[in-house]
């Protein structure tokens, strides 16, 4: 556990060279519910990995809800560069899964600062139906199936967890919801990997980033892949991971 101002923060760390690769996990995810991904790609790289669960995440400290709409941008702008000094992550590049991939692009954005790249899995930077829809399913499957007790394994808050991320998305206002403004300001070189067949997104989100961002961008598109790169298509993403911090940084 860390102390980040007050705030008890779970962590899952290996050691190794600078930069550090610093994983931001999905709406629903954890520190730890990375699995074996972050160690993994240190490993082959040789950089230290450090991975961490948002508040209301994992074992972290909980929050109130609602959460705000704003809720990525906040956690770019405010929590994100105060867990980096606590932890003395000076030199980093990003690794963001779905809603840490949209914290990674705001956060390089608007407080770059050490942030040599991106590794963008399954990004998202504007709402689309398909994503609503998916989303308004995994609240019946909270409510009727056993997602609860799944995810109950996982996270201490674990209505806070699910509530925080699936009530912000399916407020009517979060229609409007777009970090396309941020991408000008993305100088960094930035991979995105996504899932053709990704029920939470579509292509157009990728098309978005590597249109508007100013670094270099590369995309790397999995067939019969869905919402995690990094698990279903492990090894894939693993591959391509590695030779982009390789060649790139």
């Amino acid at each position: 556990m860390l102390d980040v101002d007050g705030h008890a923060v779970e962590v899952v760390a290996q050691e190794g060279r600078a930069p550090t690769l610093l994983f931001l996990h999905e709406g629903l995810g954890s520190a730890r519910l990375w699995r074996s991904f972050p160690g993994d790609v240190a490993t082959a790289t040789g950089l230290a990995a450090f991975a961490y669960s948002r508040l209301g995440y994992g074992a972290s400290d909980s929050v109130s809800l609602p959460r705000p709409l704003t809720y990525m941008e906040d956690e770019a702008r405010a929590f994100l560069p105060r867990l980096r000094r606590a932890a003395g992550l000076d030199d980093v590049i990003l690794v963001g899964h779905s809603d840490g991939a949209s914290i990674a692009l705001v956060h390089a954005a608007v407080a770059g600062e050490g942030v040599r790249g991106l590794v963008l899995l399954a990004p998202h930077v504007f709402v689309e139906d398909v994503s609503v829809a998916s989303i308004a399913a995994a609240r019946d499957a909270y409510a009727r199936g056993d997602l609860r007790a799944r995810l109950a394994r996982h996270h201490a808050h674990v209505d806070v967890a699910f509530h925080g991320w699936n009530g912000a998305w399916l407020d009517p206002r979060f229609r409007s919801w777009d970090l396309q403004r941020f991408l000008p300001d993305v100088r960094v070189p930035v991979l995105v990997v996504q899932g053709e067949d990704d029920a939470y997104g579509t292509r157009a989100q990728v098309d978005a980033i590597a249109s508007q961002v100013r670094g270099p961008c590369e995309i790397v598109m999995l067939e019969g892949c869905g919402h995690a790169p990094h698990h279903e298509r492990a090894a894939e993403t693993r591959t391509a991971v590695v030779r982009f911090v390789k060649e790139r940084l």
